[in-house]
């Protein structure tokens, strides 16, 4: 642009600062409500629309820099609206260009100016000339173009964002705490009332051990009816899990077809239109199933798990090759989170199996086997109280320590088996409550002091402080001996620190060892050692024998996110 060739007019640059006194007036009103009406947005837009074509008006010259306000016109109905509404606005732009072009025309200038010279204002200074009838046909095409232009983008980019929110509202729907049947119900159920369908049908079997498994689900009064899981036979394997080029497929019987013939699309992985799909492909679903229009859609989890989702009767409102795409980008997307969940569900059933095993074996090793024990020595007093009842009170004394022990051994169980939520919030009230009901039921002499006011430490690092504190005092009752035990937390030098100190017997070494040390000599509490490698911290162990120990564990304080 040569901006020498414009010619400004004291009246435009009038018009052009009522312009920025308006936007700056609109951007105060919106920070003050935070939010806007279709109505004001429409008023906005049209206020945007009028005063660029009075200010180009005011500017004439061929590099009008004013011109690029239309521009921004064009933007602004793209970003609020879509393709119609800005071609409307370009059209719109047209009909303002060529009225006033009609205006010169006519001679409403030489009026204008004759008026403003009586009352000894500045004249209009307009150049009639930039308003013919050639110049005003280029820029409208221009205009035009460009409203095509932007609207289409601005088209594409709103079915985008449609998309993504579809995408994510179905993707919330994997949810672990539902399962694997729950998370299905919830996902295909949104794809049914989404496309329309009456009903949905899951083919899918296991890589490894060939097995099948079919699901069904139907849409019933708006409402999808609970999945139900079918027990699938060798021949419906061929019925749903044929060999198929296509990635997605819709298939729909011709209207006026006495023979109810189908017809099929497709596209492969990629996206692209498969041509000449054979319809016999169908044939067996077609006796299971009775449907005017079907879509579906293959799948495959991580080589492990792969299949088919059948969607009867679809309402397709847009392309079928477009909404084919988005089908199949659909699943890709939301396939990962259900087999998170089906994997997370499963990891769960193990970890449960494994615990009730530790739980059990806890049981069989530890107290039935005392139990045991304790019912023999009491059939054993049974027979004795009447030959010589002088014995039988000091085995009674040793029985009920035997039983004391056993309680204070279920007691620390359930308590290992409680789940833990323990934040920076209330670890202190936590780890004081602990040791107290330690002293409580043991009757060794405990204390827990902290050296830190606020604590600022990652949920996982104070689950697994918390949990090592128990396992320290469940040692010290166990094999220390001692009378006295001291608890401590505390920080320093970009760590945390937590200090277990007794009285008792010690360990079988003598000295300090660290981590490594303890790992490579096999000495030291294993399950307190696996817990600070967890957290990524550092255990050092110090043994008096006769004389008590001391453990002492740093935690780093910047560190990667713990798992979890």
């Amino acid at each position: 642009m040569d901006p020498g060739t414009v010619r400004y007019s004291v009246w435009a640059y009038g018009w052009l600062a009522f312009y920025i006194a308006q936007g700056m007036f609109i951007i105060m009103l919106l920070r003050r409500r935070k939010e806007s009406t279709a109505s004001f947005r429409f008023l906005v837009h049209g206020a945007d629309i009028v005063w660029p074509a009075i200010i180009s008006t005011f500017t004439t010259g061929q590099s009008n820099p004013f011109f690029l306000f239309f521009v921004f016109v064009l933007a602004a109905a793209a970003y609020r609206w879509g393709l119609w509404e800005t071609v409307g606005t370009a059209v719109a732009e047209v009909l303002l260009l060529w009225a006033g072009g009609i205006a010169l025309s006519l001679g409403v200038v030489d009026w204008l100016n004759r008026f403003l010279l009586f009352h000894h204002w500045p004249l209009l200074r307009i150049d009639t000339s930039d308003f013919e009838p050639k110049r005003l046909f280029m820029r409208s095409i221009y205009l035009v173009v460009m409203g095509l232009l932007l609207g289409y983008l601005a088209e594409q980019q709103k079915q985008l964002r449609a998309e993504k929110a579809v995408i994510a509202r179905i993707l919330g729907r994997a949810r672990v705490e539902t399962g694997l049947t729950g998370t299905l119900q919830e996902i295909v159920g949104e794809m049914l009332a989404m496309y329309g369908a009456k009903q949905a049908v899951i083919a899918a079997q296991e890589a490894n051990s060939h097995r099948m498994f079919l699901g069904d689900i139907r849409m019933t009064g708006g409402t999808p009816s609970p999945f139900l899981w079918k027990d699938p036979g060798i021949v419906e394997r061929e019925t749903y899990l044929y060999e198929c080029p296509a990635e997605t497929c819709y298939a729909f019987r011709a209207k006026g077809d006495a023979a109810g013939r189908l017809s099929l699309r497709g596209l492969d992985r990629e996206g692209a239109r498969l041509r000449n799909i054979p319809p016999a492909l169908l044939d067996r679903f077609a006796q299971q199933h009775q449907f005017h229009s079907l879509m579906t859609v293959a799948f495959l989890f991580a080589q492990e798990w792969w299949g088919r989702i059948f969607l009867l009767d679809p309402s397709l409102t847009g392309d079928t090759e477009e909404e084919l795409r988005f089908l199949n980008e659909l699943v890709r997307q939301v396939g990962p989170a259900v087999y998170n969940v089906y994997l997370l569900r499963r990891l769960r059933l193990r970890a449960g199996a494994v615990e009730r095993a530790r739980v059990a074996r806890e049981l069989h090793d530890g107290a039935v086997q005392s139990l045991i024990a304790v019912e023999m020595q009491v059939d054993v007093l049974r027979r004795q109280s009447t030959s010589n009842p002088a014995s039988v009170t000091g085995e009674l004394g040793r029985i009920q320590g035997l039983l004391r022990e056993e309680v204070l051994k279920l007691r620390e169980l359930m308590q290992q088996m409680k789940s833990m939520d323990v934040d920076s919030r209330k670890l202190l009230g936590f780890l004081n409550d602990t040791v107290e009901r330690f002293q409580r039921e043991t009757g060794i002499s405990a204390r827990f002091l902290s050296e830190i006011e606020e604590l600022e430490m990652p949920q996982a690092v104070c689950r697994e402080v918390a949990r090592i504190i128990q396992e320290g005092l469940v040692n010290v009752r166990k094999h220390s001996q001692a009378h006295q035990v001291l608890v401590r937390l505390g920080s320093g030098g970009g760590q945390w620190r937590v200090i277990i100190e007794d009285d008792g017997c010690g360990f079988s070494f003598s000295g300090r060892l660290s981590q490594d040390e303890l790992e490579r000599s096999g000495k030291g509490p294993v399950v307190i050692q696996e817990r600070v490698r967890l957290i990524e911290g550092e255990l050092t162990i110090e043994s008096n024998p006769g004389r008590g120990s001391r453990l002492e564990i740093t935690v780093p304080q910047k560190q990667a996110p713990i798992y979890g």
